[in-house]
């Protein structure tokens, strides 16, 4: 191994532990006992390991529910976004129709337009239809987007059409092509996509706190600001706050991490 490789090695190794360092401080901070982290010098570990932040997070400040209700809202975005965006993906890539490609590079014109644009007519649109301060509120606008339609599509292309041409010859009907073959083989970027929507779902702070005014429903984001606006000298129990937030997220990733990396590699194969 030549002095090259090592010193880039050296770089990436030191860039990682650079990174890696707040939350490592951060999970360390949580166990600390209250105070314990503002003192000065800092202390990187705790003098005595305590579980009283998770407890209080848990007893005093209901975190518990509002964990349910990023886990309710993340997966039923997932869930109906990936049956969506995939259906739509499908007809982009496989089917011929009068303006579909024209049809499609105007869906893609409108990603270079901001979300914050949006949220006014969108926030209009849902009073008028009575879904303020409800889940609906949070989960109708994330059952499609153009990222996915277009992440599907590229994916779809490198399938060849033989493959559908012989199961419609074989007397498949489209939504039977679309359940028993294009989703088996479209999983790795229907992984991809459901990382990317949930993790999208979950950090989400500023739509679900224009439509939820009721405590009881607010996710784990918005209720983590709030905790910081009431215990702003309690840097121990907003650490604990912070690790409960993450952790879902950081499990997801690590168990479909493979699907993810390999979805990345072949999707957008093809224009």
């Amino acid at each position: 191994m030549n002095i090259k490789k090592l010193g880039l090695y050296f770089i990436l190794i030191f860039a990682s532990l650079l990174c890696l360092l707040p939350f490592v401080w951060m999970i360390s901070a949580s166990f600390m006992t209250n105070g314990e982290a503002s003192i000065y010098p800092p202390k990187f570990f705790p003098t005595e390991i305590t579980f009283n932040q998770y407890a209080s997070l848990f007893s005093r400040l209901n975190v518990g529910r509002y964990l349910i209700n990023s886990v309710l809202l993340s997966v039923s975005v997932t869930f109906i976004s990936l049956f969506i965006n995939s259906m739509a993906g499908f007809a982009f890539a496989k089917y011929r129709f009068a303006g579909k490609n024209k049809l499609f590079k105007l869906l893609l014109s409108f990603m270079i337009i901001p979300a914050q644009v949006t949220m006014l007519p969108l926030f209009l649109m849902l009073k008028n239809m009575g879904l303020i301060n409800t889940y609906f509120a949070v989960i109708i606008p994330g059952m499609a987007s153009i990222f996915g339609i277009f992440l599907i599509r590229q994916y779809l292309l490198s399938i060849p059409d033989s493959i559908i041409e012989a199961a419609k010859i074989d007397g498949a009907s489209d939504f039977q092509i679309y359940f028993s073959l294009i989703l088996p083989l479209a999983k790795p970027i229907l992984i991809t996509l459901a990382i990317f929507t949930f993790m999208g779902t979950w950090n989400d702070f500023l739509w679900p706190l224009i439509v939820m005014t009721d405590n009881s429903m607010y996710t784990l984001p918005v209720a983590l600001a709030n905790l910081m606006g009431e215990h702003t000298l309690d840097i121990e129990l907003m650490m604990a706050g912070s690790v409960v937030t993450i952790i879902p997220i950081l499990l997801v990733f690590m168990v479909l991490q493979k699907y993810y990396i390999r979805g990345i590699m072949l999707g957008g194969v093809k224009g």
